[in-house]
């Protein structure tokens, strides 16, 4: 089927931008908005077609939404003025493919050796690319506090870059409550830690992350087995969330590599 819509009075377009811009909807729909070509490339290898192909109206296909199309073969088309179409769009300059799929919830594995615990982040971007860098180091799964920003929102998947589509994630989790059971070492990334790079960072180790501006709560940092620093010889204070992650969770790869 072929839709035209014009008027963001219409009710499926309302239902469209509710989704772009409600975690409630989001959640009781088991719905969510991918933006651009390369996040439905993704999904398309890992989980078929979508629900629903959303391109431009009366703007002549480029080769790649073309493919696209056709890779979504028997999957509704709804074509959206452009200026709608920028309603739904998580970025400034859309990229003029969006597609509506199920939220896919992926089993964790029976056992986790690598893990990532994130405390009340609130940058979608700064979520987005801090789980592009789990899936990117191999982490077996990510918990979010109840404090933490939608992980499925269009802003944090397209920061995820398809991130979500191969990592489990768990969100609302009780972190002190996960921090007890994990079968390894839980260690706390803060300013006042041992120095990452002396510590032994084999075996089964979680990485706990704080808020951008307040870190991590006093209660998950006595909840960890250890506090730890990354070392910062230059005239700054802190590392922006997402880059601290990267840096911790990469030291373990380097560290495991066979």
């Amino acid at each position: 089927m072929h839709l035209a819509i014009s008027s963001r009075d219409n009710a499926r377009f309302r239902q469209l931008r509710k989704l772009s811009e409600s975690s409630r909807e989001r959640r009781k729909l088991g719905q969510t908005l991918l933006d651009g070509a390369h996040l439905l490339q993704v999904w398309l290898a890992e989980f078929g077609p979508p629900r629903l192909l959303i391109l431009p109206q009366d703007t002549p296909a480029t080769p790649e939404a073309a493919a696209l199309a056709s890779a979504c073969a028997g999957v509704d088309i709804l074509r959206l003025a452009p200026v709608l179409l920028a309603e739904l769009s998580p970025v400034a300059t859309p990229s003029g493919v969006m597609a509506l799929v199920d939220i896919p919830r992926l089993a964790p594995p029976a056992a986790c050796d690598f893990g990532l615990l994130l405390e009340d982040l609130q940058d979608p971007g700064n979520l987005g690319s801090l789980l592009r860098s789990a899936a990117a180091a191999g982490v077996d799964r990510v918990w979010l506090s109840a404090g933490c920003v939608d992980a499925w929102s269009p802003k944090v998947l397209r920061g995820g870059m398809g991130a979500h589509f191969v990592l489990p994630i768990t969100e609302r989790a009780d972190l002190a409550s996960v921090a007890a059971a994990f079968a390894g070492r839980t260690l706390a990334a803060c300013l006042d830690g041992a120095p990452l790079y002396d510590l032994n960072l084999t075996g089964p180790v979680a990485f706990m992350i704080g808020n951008e501006g307040a870190g991590l709560s006093a209660q998950l940092q006595e909840a960890a087995s250890a506090r730890v620093a990354i070392p910062m010889p230059g005239r700054v204070e802190s590392l922006n969330a997402a880059a601290a992650a990267a840096v911790c969770l990469f030291e373990r790869v380097r560290q495991t590599r066979g």
